[in-house]
């Protein structure tokens, strides 16, 4: 296809894309192409347009198909879920132009573009007048994130969750991932095992805690709900005048899930007092301040739709979830860093060890966090 060229700028974006671009319903002519966002998994372009009156903004993405094997079944699941958020807008008077991720179809209806090399491409528009953290350092900053993820769950409460794709079959499964790690320890590949018997002896000492959630979802206890599975920060939007946060974006793992992946993974995220890969393991914890804030913006918007065993399990979503990336990481490490992108030979190492005290760190406070939760829960509402 040949690209109509209207003067377009270029900031190292494949020209596949802009050829792309010319089978989505954009409104005027593409005018600039550039990298956009610091997203590790997609990537994602900014797409600005030019119309005889004013000029669009969109956003591409480039789904990686080494994650999702099966990008069809993401965009599915997307529109099936923007679409059910839509409407819950809709009836409370909101904004859906802003309150919801608009995917841009394409001009023969459809809602991804394959190019000749089996790439799939996908736009939304982007939402102007917004603003992202990566670090909920400021408290109002982390309780308008807490509220906007549990928003999310309790928009999609009503949604027939059997109709979404597992996107990324067992992502939380914390069993099977325990399985995993054990299986690297006794190969032990690159010879690394010896040197971390400490923190591989932290890790089973709490195998036995880590099947609340798959056992509580197949038992009944815990309610199969829609859930994100990538709640940071950086994937709530807020209005950069008011501060307050309009949606959550990044939906490519929305899938069947159970609350405690999604809150436990906001805690782990948000609330920990240290970044991810701080070499100091020592100094690695969690924030009570933080974990407040998260968890008072979280139940403002879920109580109605939580049950009491949902509430009751919170703090071991944070613990749950925890575990699980430490168990990752570490796994990781023992492997020879095949998965995570390391920046030097004990990075995985430094991640696990961080998640590690995070762990203990949950244990330690675990009353004092159970007390804020049922400072906020649905039993003691105003």
């Amino acid at each position: 296809m040949k690209p109509k060229s209207v003067g377009i700028v270029f900031m190292s974006a494949p020209l596949k894309l802009f050829e792309a671009c010319q089978l989505f319903t954009f409104e005027g002519i593409v005018r600039k192409i550039q990298p956009f966002g610091n997203g590790h998994i997609n990537d994602t372009y900014r797409v600005d347009t030019i119309t005889p009156a004013d000029g669009h903004t969109y956003v591409v993405q480039r789904i990686n198909q080494h994650v999702f094997t099966k990008p069809w079944q993401v965009m599915e699941n997307m529109a099936a879920v923007t679409a059910h958020i839509a409407g819950k807008v809709k009836e409370a008077g909101g904004d859906v132009s802003r309150e919801v991720l608009t995917i841009v179809p394409t001009k023969d209806g459809a809602h991804f573009v394959i190019d000749e090399d089996g790439n799939y491409w996908r736009a939304c528009r982007l939402i102007s007048g917004t603003v992202t953290y990566e670090t909920g350092e400021h408290p109002q900053v982390m309780y308008e994130a807490g509220w906007a993820f549990g928003r999310f769950l309790a928009q999609l409460d009503d949604f027939p969750v059997s109709q979404l794709h597992e996107t990324i079959p067992d992502f939380h499964n914390t069993p099977r991932r325990l399985m995993q790690f054990e299986q690297v320890v006794s190969t032990d590949p690159v010879q690394r095992a010896g040197a971390v018997q400490a923190e591989i002896q932290f890790m089973l000492a709490r195998a036995n805690d880590c099947g609340g959630a798959v056992d509580g979802l197949a038992s009944g206890k815990l309610p199969l709900r829609v859930t994100h599975n990538d709640t940071k920060i950086n994937n709530v939007l807020l209005d950069e005048r008011s501060g307050k946060s309009l949606c959550v974006i990044d939906l490519d793992t929305v899938m069947p899930g159970c609350v405690l992946y999604d809150f436990g993974d906001l805690i782990r995220s948000a609330a920990s007092l240290t970044e991810e890969d701080e070499p100091e393991a020592e100094q690695a914890g969690i924030s009570v301040a933080g974990f407040e804030h998260l968890a008072r913006g979280y139940l403002a918007a879920a109580n109605d739709i939580l049950t009491d065993d949902e509430v009751n399990q919170l703090v071991y979503g944070a613990w749950l979830i925890t575990y699980e990336q430490a168990l990752r990481f570490l796994a990781d490490y023992l492997n020879g860093d095949c998965y995570y992108k390391i920046q030097h030979s004990h990075h995985n190492l430094d991640r696990a060890r961080v998640q590690i005290g995070l762990v203990r760190s949950i244990e330690n406070h675990w009353d004092e966090l159970q007390k804020i939760i049922h400072k906020y829960g649905p039993g003691d509402k105003e």
